[in-house]
């Protein structure tokens, strides 16, 4: 996780959501979400170094985009659940959240509704659309979690895989229950629902995360 850019604090969610359409037209990577005063924020970016957001943040700002912002470091993201929410009740809504993307176009590098998703790309959007950050990547993912035993996996953690042989992190999916997982599969594919326990997957499995 590196830096990254919040602004605004509406209490309307379309602020929000027309907030977040002007910079994806932008070509930044940006979601909102309602943290625990009520109000929906917008962050914006992962950027290398505070420098690089603040230069982004000042641009938007004197583009008219956005007005006030603050810079959130590394060491700001969210590690645990949002306040005020069981951790149940977190869980079941990543699984819920993950399950509105079914049947979106699979977009290599993609972490939007409008251009598809890749794996990890997925991933990162349900959660921070539960109030919750994730790195980008299913390698940054996998480092950044809570490794869970066996037989301690529950709804909403993530699952990871080798599918381009050994024992590195290529693919990552969200655990959906039972032997279910929901994951964006590859190019030519939409987000679906898979089995852990297909031979597929089980050869490749290489154990999961929890962020909660």
């Amino acid at each position: 996780m590196r830096f990254s850019i919040q602004a605004g604090a509406f209490k309307n969610i379309d602020n929000a959501v027309r907030l977040t359409e002007r910079l994806l037209a932008r070509k930044l990577s940006a979601y909102h979400f309602i943290d625990a005063s009520g109000f929906y924020k917008v962050r914006i970016g992962n950027f290398p170094s505070r420098e690089d957001a603040v230069t982004q943040a000042e641009q938007l700002r004197t583009a008219g985009v956005i007005e006030e912002f603050f810079i959130i470091a590394p060491e700001d993201y969210a590690g645990a659940r949002p306040e005020g929410m069981l951790e149940v009740q977190v869980r079941s809504e990543l699984v819920r959240t993950a399950e509105r993307f079914i049947g979106v176009p699979y977009r290599w590098g993609g972490d939007s509704t409008v251009a598809g998703f890749d794996c990890s790309g997925l991933t990162m959007v349900v959660y921070q659309l539960n109030g919750l950050d994730l790195p980008r990547t299913s390698s940054e993912q996998w480092h950044a979690g809570r490794p869970v035993g066996d037989g301690e996996l529950r709804v909403g953690d993530l699952v990871f895989f080798a599918t381009r042989g050994g024992n590195r992190v290529s693919h990552v999916g969200i655990y959906t229950g039972g032997d279910g997982f929901l994951h964006a599969p590859g190019r030519g594919s939409r987000i679906q629902k898979a089995d852990l326990t297909s031979d597929y997957f089980r050869a490749r499995y290489l154990g999961a995360r929890s962020y909660l």
